[in-house]
């Protein structure tokens, strides 16, 4: 009976033993494994922020890009010709006549006003991030204004629920880089004639969506560079502000790109 009960003894002394000497093995691990864990994640998240910040700069520079071309386009196309005019005006003033000279005089006057109307929107244009600081309503208004001034198209704008206030400038210049990129596809390929634009904001999401009533296309059909640099792009674009797009098309029916996009 004594032989049994020091037997017991022993055998809880060794287990005793054992999980003395395991479990700070099994902590040891543990804590192994939470700091590999804790420091595969800060790593995660600083390569995302890196990732983030790397785009709104890539994002800060293509919009600048876009705005020095829109402003060359205009030079030329627009202010060039009123200047032109003017001049051409100015050049064919008789002094002998004084109602036809007084006729043109007027007419320079007009012109010259018109080109200096002309140059106050492009030095809006100039400041295309602080329009989009200004709100992302306010920059879609603006970019719609200088894609109707071709006269090629009819684009209408149209705003569904309250925007908040408390924006976010970085979402902000992402998402409008994303619009400016399918008016630009729209403009270079679609042959549309109509654009059809909504922003809407409904249970703490912003959805943009743009419509044409263009050629269409077939996503399967196209080159894989204009698919790799176009429709990812917009795709890559909104995932990395938290978001998403459907691109939808048919041939000969258009296209609807939308845009989903937690927001603030």
């Amino acid at each position: 009976m004594q032989k049994m009960a020091n037997e017991e003894v022993r055998n809880i002394v060794i287990v005793a033993t054992a999980i003395f000497l395991i479990a700070p093995a099994f902590i040891l691990a543990y804590i192994f494994i939470y700091n590999r864990r804790k420091k595969a994640n800060i790593e995660e998240k600083e390569k995302m922020k890196l990732t983030f910040d790397t785009e709104i700069i890539k994002t800060h520079l293509e919009v600048q890009e876009q705005t020095m071309q829109t402003i060359g386009a205009d030079l030329h196309d627009n202010i060039g010709q009123l200047l032109s005019l003017t001049s051409l005006t100015l050049n064919s003033i008789e002094l002998d006549n004084h109602t036809k000279a007084q006729q043109k005089i007027e007419a320079a006057i007009d012109l010259t006003v018109r080109s200096i109307k002309e140059m106050r929107q492009l030095g809006k244009l100039l400041q295309g991030d602080q329009l989009v600081v200004m709100g992302l309503s306010e920059a879609i208004r603006h970019q719609i204004t200088w894609v109707e001034k071709s006269g090629k198209y009819q684009v209408s704008y149209v705003e569904d629920g309250e925007i908040p206030a408390a924006n976010n400038p970085d979402k902000d210049l992402i998402i409008f880089r994303i619009l400016q990129e399918i008016l630009n596809n729209i403009i270079k390929h679609a042959a549309a004639t109509q654009i059809n634009i909504k922003l809407e904001y409904l249970n703490k999401q912003l959805q943009l969506e743009i419509v044409d009533n263009g050629i269409g296309f077939n996503a399967e059909n196209l080159p894989f560079a204009k698919r790799g640099m176009g429709l990812q792009n917009i795709h890559k674009r909104a995932a990395i502000i938290g978001g998403e797009a459907a691109i939808k098309s048919t041939e000969g029916e258009g296209a609807r790109a939308t845009i989903f996009i937690p927001y603030p």
